[in-house]
């Protein structure tokens, strides 16, 4: 009787061995992929970096400068204002 159950035991074992392993592939191939996935998309940036330089929009011709009538409609009614006009009344006054 204990070799019977000996042997129930152990093919019991085998097959818990085995779920376990197919549990441990699966997830290993979740990582995989999704390690696989970002550096697809690094390598992505990496080579439009390299490429394009001048495709952001901050070096387009059109953005790099500002006229004055941008720049006041920009600084209007900020608190740098207000403090440079404050400074300038502390300066005029000394």
């Amino acid at each position: 009787m204990t070799k019977s159950f000996d042997k129930l035991k152990a093919e019991l074992q085998q097959i818990k061995e085995k779920y376990e392993m197919k549990d441990i592939i699966t997830k290993l191939d979740a990582r995989k992929a999704i390690i696989k996935e970002e550096s697809k998309l690094t390598k992505q940036v990496k080579k439009a970096g390299k490429l394009s330089p001048g495709g952001l929009d901050c070096f387009k011709e059109e953005n790099m400068y500002h006229s004055e009538k941008d720049i006041s409609r920009y600084l209007e009614d900020t608190s740098y204002m207000d403090a440079y006009h404050a400074s300038k009344l502390d300066s005029e006054w000394n």
